[in-house]
């Protein structure tokens, strides 16, 4: 198995590549059981890490595109959980690359988020949405390339911490709603039992993404 990690060098290795990007608080490490699903699959699983609460969304989205550009494969699918999802639509508004093949985002607040809204207006906990969320808040749904397939999956299972945070709409994943996971120009969409973390290690989510990867479609 083929792991890159940020700021590693590029190693030539043919096979599709998938880059998978963590969420807010977040590390690549948090993929380290869906790398190794995504390998046994035939896949190039690699992980990019970014700062996701110091830097900006721009930022985060040029680094991601500069770790793409440095990959040696066909094609380079993306999976973003969360935030992750947004830093991987902010890089393809920006800086589109032509060997992307298929998008999935995992519990992304395409549409906003209701629980980093309330944050945001606490002081004291202000810091903790990040400056790359508060710049999505700022200017949410940047158009994604045309003829790109994206798919999107979202949770129902309300665990979250999102449950501390009173008005979150319902269903949701304890943290981001249903109603805020959409995406217009989504190709595909899928609504699975699942929490907002759960997603990361969830073995029917990985099943779903690889569907997704190898088909542009969910499985039903």
């Amino acid at each position: 198995m083929s792991i890159l990690h940020s700021g590693e060098a590029a190693t030539q290795d043919h096979r599709e590549a998938v880059v998978l990007v963590h969420g807010l608080w977040m590390h690549g490490l948090v993929f380290g059981l869906q790398r190794r699903r995504l390998a046994r699959l035939g896949y190039r699983a690699l992980s990019f890490s970014y700062p996701s609460v110091r830097a900006g969304l721009a930022g985060n989205a040029r680094a991601l595109s500069g770790f793409v550009a440095a990959i040696d494969a066909p094609v380079v699918h993306l999976v973003g959980h969360s935030l992750g999802g947004l830093v991987i639509l902010r890089m393809l508004a920006d800086r589109p690359d032509k060997r992307i093949g298929r998008v999935v985002l995992l519990g992304s607040p395409c549409g906003g988020s209701h629980c980093a809204r309330v944050l945001q207006g606490i002081p004291l906990l202000r810091a903790l949405v990040g400056r790359s969320l508060g710049d999505w808040l700022a200017q949410p749904c940047l158009p994604a390339p045309a003829g790109l397939e994206i798919g999107v999956l979202a949770g129902d299972s309300g665990v979250g911490v999102g449950r501390l945070i009173p008005g979150l709409a319902r269903p949701n994943d304890g943290v981001v709603s249903l109603a805020e996971s959409r995406l217009d120009t989504a190709s595909d969409s899928i609504v699975l039992p699942v929490g907002h973390s759960q997603m990361l290690v969830s073995a029917a989510c990985l099943e779903q993404v690889a569907a997704f990867l190898r088909t542009g479609r969910f499985e039903r």
